[in-house]
């Protein structure tokens, strides 16, 4: 890239002042880290109304509005909440305890699953019917599982270093989750460069990692594009993360001139810097046909309007594609719902910059298409042909356009199978998918064993709603969520990613760790449950 666009020396001074405290923050005693976080909580509170009030402005609806409610929950709340879950892990190792309670690894179908969901009377209460695993790598043992949990207080920590955090531009809580990872999962000072989009909120961050910004363990940055580039190059970062596009991602690996291409032919990336990243992609919600009452039929359809109008549809895990019965009379119900929920919902604009000129796109390719909302937004495109090239089937739209594919399948495993080899064939990304399951017929789907699929939820990470097992039959009753490939759990490690890691996921070291946790004063590093927004 060429530096003399902008001035680099903000860039040059953070970096050098983060390189100078990295071996102080890397000696922090775990009673003083915990204590940090502590202190963060009253700042939370004090800053909250600023956050909420500065996003809806930027969003175009007042505070007031019942819109606000997801700036609250994807804002302070969500960072609250994943400070709570780092101090419940902190403390436990600093009991003596476990990072991990044992009886939460399990092995089932020959993989090891982790229990991350709920870990605490509070989680039960304010979600009551969520549940939460985390699915490890083919080969994992459950005893691997458990000796990797915390790894910085069973052996040698890392060595010090400098991250870069480019942060993301629509859910607020997300760049100070990624901080927090850092610091607390990486042990690593962070440059954190401010998404233009969202970086109204760098007042507030702030004041809420205010002891971070003092001692001078996290500097933030302001810049778009070239500026990002710049830090994620410095031969002062030792690794990155990245919120955001594919084209994101590609631009720091391979780079962006002519060259880029042959690099990413011939895997020579232009950065080869340890990268993880999160990157939307086309996410289905499918339906499984089953015998839906009517109230099923009007909870899913405000299921469903939920899982795209989030933030207007700016989310990477946001419902593109709605994955429908052809052969169940349902189908027709539901989206008859579907549609007086969005015309029903309150006013709200498609920010996001892009997004207006992505919507005209799709009613240029689409003059079907029905406006369910006020204006040409909540665009609904319906009976799309699955076979379809480009378009809504292969480009996040991150907007309020929601496209409906029928596929055939006389049983609901029939259907399923052929959703399973849709998701994983047509659509791009590996964020979500969420399955829709009538506990009736669920019992009897069991998906085709594939190497993209992940037993009963078929698509590669996602959620799945229905009722808990000896619930009645209402599927309004409970919802079992699984982490998605783009989360990070309680029994990760240290990264060993690769540029060019897959959209959507992180790859990350799998070797069996030989020593037991302890309680000390070593630094603490560590991942831990984030209770992370849709992005």
């Amino acid at each position: 890239m060429n530096a003399g666009v902008f001035d680099t020396a903000e860039i040059d001074r953070a970096l050098e002042e983060l390189r100078g405290s990295a071996a102080v923050w890397a000696a922090v005693a775990l009673p003083e880290r915990i204590a940090l976080l502590e202190r963060m909580m009253p700042r939370i509170t004090r800053r909250a109304q600023d956050m909420v009030d500065a996003a809806a402005a930027a969003k175009g609806y007042p505070p007031t509005s019942p819109w606000a409610a997801e700036d609250w929950a994807g804002g302070p709340w969500a960072i609250a909440q994943n400070i709570s879950a780092l101090l419940l892990t902190l403390r436990r190792v600093a009991e003596g305890k476990d990072p991990v309670r044992p009886e939460a690894v399990r092995q089932r179908a020959g993989r090891t699953w982790v229990e991350v969901f709920p870990a605490t009377g509070w989680d039960r209460l304010l979600l009551s019917g969520f549940s939460a695993q985390v699915r490890m790598l083919p080969g994992v043992t459950t005893r691997a599982a458990r000796e990797r949990a915390a790894a910085a207080y069973c052996g040698s920590a890392p060595e010090p270093g400098v991250a870069a955090v480019l942060g993301a531009g629509n859910v607020a809580a997300i760049t100070a989750l990624d901080i927090l990872y850092k610091l607390y999962g990486e042990n690593k000072v962070v440059a954190a460069k401010m998404n233009p989009v969202n970086a109204y909120l760098r007042p507030a961050f702030e004041d809420v990692f205010g002891e971070f910004v003092a001692h001078g363990w996290l500097r933030f940055l302001d810049g778009g594009a070239p500026e990002g580039a710049y830090l994620a190059a410095h031969p002062s970062v030792g690794s990155v993360h990245v919120t955001g596009s594919e084209r994101t991602h590609d631009a720091i690996v391979w780079g962006t001139d002519v060259q880029a291409e042959r690099r990413r032919a011939a895997d020579q990336p232009l950065n080869d810097k340890p990268l993880t990243s999160e990157l939307g992609g086309v996410s289905p919600c499918i339906v499984v046909p089953g015998p839906w009452s009517e109230a099923d039929f009007r909870f899913q359809a405000e299921h469903i309007a939920t899982s795209k109008m989030n933030n207007s549809g700016h989310n990477c895990i946001a419902t593109q594609v709605l994955v429908l019965p052809a052969e169940w009379p349902g189908s027709d119900r539901l989206l008859a719902h579907l549609r007086r929920v969005l015309h029903e919902l309150p006013e709200r604009p498609d920010y996001y910059p892009g997004a207006a000129q992505r919507l005209e796109q799709i009613r240029a390719a689409h003059p079907e298409a029905e406006a369910c909302g006020p204006g040409a937004s909540r665009l609904l495109v319906d009976d799309l042909d699955p076979h379809a090239a480009g378009g809504l089937l292969a480009d996040e739209v991150f907007a309020s356009a929601l496209a409906v594919v029928r596929l055939p399948g006389s049983t609901p495993q029939a259907f399923l199978d052929a959703a399973v080899d849709f998701a994983n064939d047509r659509l791009p990304g590996t964020l979500g998918a969420t399955l829709l399951v009538h506990p009736v017929p669920s019992a009897r789907c069991r998906p085709r064993s594939r190497a993209r699929s992940t037993g009963c939820a078929t698509a590669p990470s996602g959620s799945i709603a229905g009722p808990p097992s000896g619930s009645s039959s209402d599927t309004r009753r409970g919802v079992h969520i699984r982490a998605t490939a783009g989360s990070r759990s309680a029994v990760g490690s240290g990264s060993c990613t690769t540029p060019s890691c897959s959209k959507g996921s992180r790859r990350r070291c799998c070797a069996p760790r030989s020593r037991r946790c302890r309680a000390a004063s070593s630094p603490a590093r560590l991942p831990s449950l984030r209770a992370r927004p849709t992005s």
